[in-house]
């Protein structure tokens, strides 16, 4: 089985800022896949599915974005998730809005969520797609940026990056990570 893991924020003030784009994948690959999340156990909400014939769980963490790591790794855990098919989708303020990067493993960067993902688990070898939020907040705190909203002339290209981003969490359960990052990471 996959777990695909968008990382966000629980509730509705959240539902539309940078920092839910993981949650937003997610959902876009439910209604692809005709998956219901709705199931709340682990700490997440949660569906059970197929895509590209394999079976998949997607889940998205209803701990608050700096405690991720609790309910992914009570998820990896109860249902022997193996590193290669846990596959983490989430913001990232170090790359451009509009880009999609795929990676096999690494470091959680910046992003406290990932920290705390890597920081349960004990490793970080696993894939994850991370959805660029830009970095252009001038002298705006990094946490107001993440926690607000895109910008009018930022819509399409967001639109755009979460319809490439689901289609590149297709193409890892599907062809593997290397062949989805020559694909999307170009």
């Amino acid at each position: 089985m996959y777990a695909v893991v968008g990382l966000g924020n629980p509730g509705k003030e959240y539902e539309n800022t940078k920092h839910n784009i993981g949650f937003i994948t997610v959902d876009l690959l439910a209604d692809r896949h005709g998956i219901g999340i709705g199931k709340l156990k682990h700490k997440a909400l949660s569906g059970d599915g197929f895509i590209s014939g394999k079976k998949v769980k997607l889940v998205k963490p209803q701990t608050f974005m700096n405690l991720s790591g609790e309910s992914v790794s009570q998820i990896v855990d109860y249902f022997d998730i193996e590193n290669d098919r846990l596959i983490l989708v989430y913001d990232d303020v170090d790359i451009p809005i509009g880009t999609v990067r795929i990676r096999a493993g690494g470091s959680a960067g910046t992003h406290n969520g990932m920290r705390s993902v890597i920081s349960r688990l004990g490793y970080d070898d696993f894939p994850r797609v991370r959805i660029g939020i830009g970095a252009e907040r001038g002298e705006m705190p990094l946490y107001s940026w993440v926690l607000g909203g895109f910008g009018d002339e930022h819509l399409d290209a967001v639109r755009e990056t979460v319809t490439r981003a689901a289609d590149a969490v297709e193409a890892i359960i599907s062809d593997g990570v290397p062949a989805a990052m020559n694909r999307y990471n170009g």
